[in-house]
C-alpha cells in the first residue's frame, strides 16, 4: 500500500513570508512520470499564455516522440539535442559534446529574460555523469530572472542542485510492466 495524505489533519502552514517568485523544480526518482509532470506545468503556463519552452537531453536531435509532435501542432517549442541515451550510443564523446552544446543553449535561454518557464528535460544525467559542472547550473540558476520557473527533469539528481532548488518531487517505482510482466514501452504513454 503507498502513503497518502490523512484527509483529517490540518493543512500544512505556512512558513515565512508568502512571496512571488519564480521557481527552480526538480522532478527526480526512479518512477514514471518525471517528464509527464513537467510536461503537463508546459501546458498549463501555455494556456495562460505564458512565454514557455522545453529543452531535451540526450533524445535524439532529430526524434519526433508524442510530446514533441503535440508540440509542433500547438506551436510550443521543444528543443532536442543529443544521440540517442547513453546506454545506446556508439561515439561516447559525440554524446558528450552534446549534452554540452545543449546545456549552453539553455543558460542563453535561461539568463536572456524571454521565458516565463524553461524545462530541462533529462537534464540530471549529464550532471550525473559529470558532462557539466554541477556548481555551473547553480550559479546560472541563482542568476536568472526573479520570476523564471525552470524544471529539471532526470533520476539521481545531484545533491547540491536538490538543496538549491525551491521544489523537489521524487517519483518512486512501486510497479513497472516491463519489470514485472516484460510489456515494452508504448507509444502515447511512454514516448
Amino acid at each position: 500500500m503507498t502513503e497518502t495524505t490523512d484527509p483529517t489533519k490540518e493543512p500544512q502552514s505556512v512558513k515565512g513570508p508568502r512571496i512571488k517568485k519564480g521557481l527552480v523544480v526538480i522532478n527526480t526518482g526512479d518512477g514514471k512520470g518525471k517528464t509527464t509532470a513537467a510536461l503537463g506545468v508546459l501546458l498549463r503556463a501555455w494556456g495562460r499564455n505564458m512565454r514557455v519552452e522545453m529543452f531535451q537531453f540526450l533524445k535524439h536531435t532529430g526524434g519526433m516522440f508524442g510530446e514533441k509532435r503535440a508540440a509542433v501542432k500547438l506551436g510550443i517549442p521543444i528543443k532536442a539535442m543529443g544521440d540517442g541515451f547513453t546506454w545506446r550510443s556508439k561515439d561516447m564523446d559525440r554524446t558528450q559534446e552534446l549534452a554540452r552544446e545543449q546545456w549552453e543553449n539553455c543558460k542563453k535561454a535561461i539568463l536572456s529574460d524571454e521565458h516565463d518557464v524553461i524545462i530541462l528535460d533529462e537534464f540530471t544525467y549529464p550532471l550525473h555523469y559529470g558532462w557539466i559542472p554541477v556548481q555551473d547550473v547553480v550559479d546560472t540558476l541563482k542568476n536568472k530572472p526573479h520570476m523564471l520557473h525552470v524544471i529539471i527533469t532526470g533520476r539521481y539528481a545531484p545533491e547540491e542542485l536538490v538543496e538549491f532548488a525551491d521544489l523537489v518531487t521524487e517519483m518512486r517505482e512501486i510497479k513497472h510492466p516491463y519489470r514485472e510482466q516484460g510489456i515494452k514501452a508504448q507509444p502515447g504513454l511512454e514516448f
